[in-house]
């Protein structure tokens, strides 16, 4: 069982003390945040901040604080690690940008679907099927019994030759 990032019993040094080569005292500001098993997390925090940054912080954090401290610190390292200029900035600007396309997507797809269903609709008028037509007007059963009434699948295909291979995704 771990306490403090050692384990009972036996003088394990935590993380950052291990990385600094130096005694880890029961009092180890680091030991809770940094523990041995996890030397890499340590390493890019000391690589970003410095030791002695990331010793400051903590001890002027009240220790309810001081997790969640260690937690943006890590995130941030280890997106220096990854991007040295803009760290985890750059990779919100990314998601900004995949947003940004996704939605510009949506709506493509969205207006297409509005475009097919106007077109649907007009198909659907020029073959009887409108409102003012008599096989529309009452309930949907008597439209499937009804010995006059078109059956509603039987319709005609309208292919717009003009739009043919041409499609709304392309910009």
């Amino acid at each position: 069982m771990k306490e403090s990032g050692r384990k009972q019993g036996a003088a394990s040094p935590c993380a950052a003390c291990k990385l600094l080569r130096r005694r880890c005292a029961q009092d180890c500001v680091f030991a809770p945040y940094f523990p041995a098993d996890e030397p890499q997390k340590f390493a890019n925090v000391h690589k970003v901040f410095g030791a002695s940054n990331v010793n400051k912080m903590l001890q002027e954090l009240p220790v309810h604080q001081r997790g969640d401290a260690v937690s943006s610190m890590v995130y941030e390292a280890n997106a220096r690690v990854r991007d040295p200029v803009y760290g985890c900035v750059g990779a919100i600007s990314s998601l900004q940008q995949q947003i940004d396309a996704l939605q510009t997507q949506l709506a493509l797809a969205q207006a297409e679907v509005v475009h097919l269903r106007v077109r649907q609709t007009a198909s659907f008028s020029h073959h009887g099927f409108g409102p003012a037509s008599p096989s529309n007007s009452g309930s949907p059963s008597s439209k499937l019994m009804g010995s006059q009434a078109k059956p509603i699948f039987d319709m005609d295909m309208i292919v717009d030759q003009a739009s043919l291979g041409e499609s709304m995704w392309s910009c």
